[in-house]
């Protein structure tokens, strides 16, 4: 879910998917959809949890909902 609060994390998986992957990618609703196993590109989905701790989410999440620290959208 993460990687829709985040432009760039999105944008570098988009790109990056094609490279591990034979398959179209199928996102929305705060997921990725494969329709066989040995289809998924472990590898990827790997270095994508590396680039966004739980923490990261947690800030970001908070962040958005907290009008203190939250950042208006131009």
């Amino acid at each position: 879910m993460g990687i829709y609060a985040d432009p760039q994390l999105l944008d570098w998986f988009v790109s990056e998917y094609p490279k591990h992957s034979k398959q179209k990618l199928d996102m929305g609703k705060s997921c990725i959809r494969f329709k066989k196993l040995d289809a998924i590109p472990y590898d990827l989905i790997g270095e994508l949890m590396k680039k966004m701790t739980a923490q990261d989410w947690i800030d970001k999440y908070e962040s958005a909902y907290n009008p203190k620290t939250r950042t208006k959208k131009k």
